[in-house]
């Protein structure tokens, strides 16, 4: 079983940077592809961020990219997402995924075999 523990949400202007952690119970370096989805109030969850066991492919939704980068510490086993230029439309309980499939799931949250409780993250304008 593994535990993922997401931290770093809060209360942000419109405009400002946010840095997301997950830190996992296990040793996920080339193990565990890790992702962020978020769930926006009265939404569906929906795919952020990926990036494959050993760091070197990583994919985001169109709606982040060139704003939000993920990136991991497998010394840490954490997985981090580095948001900027954050809008309000950002405003959603973002949560860290970690799957074992044989590839990268992508945004495809079935495939994503674990995941953490959530984490605020709020985008005032």
């Amino acid at each position: 079983q593994v535990q993922l523990v997401e931290s770093g949400g809060g209360l942000v202007q419109a405009g400002g940077s946010l840095r997301l952690s997950c830190a996992a119970s296990v040793r996920t370096s080339n193990t565990y592809h890790m992702a962020w989805f978020r769930r926006l109030q009265g939404k569906e969850r929906e795919f952020v961020a990926a990036i494959n066991r050993s760091g070197g492919i990583t994919t985001y939704a169109d709606s982040v990219k060139g704003r939000f980068t993920i990136s991991r510490d497998n010394a840490k086993n954490t997985v981090n997402l580095q948001m900027n230029s954050l809008k309000s439309e950002d405003t959603a309980v973002y949560y860290c995924a970690a799957s074992r499939r044989p590839v990268l799931p992508g945004a495809i949250s079935g495939l994503y075999d674990y995941w953490g409780q959530g984490t605020q993250v709020t985008v005032s304008s």
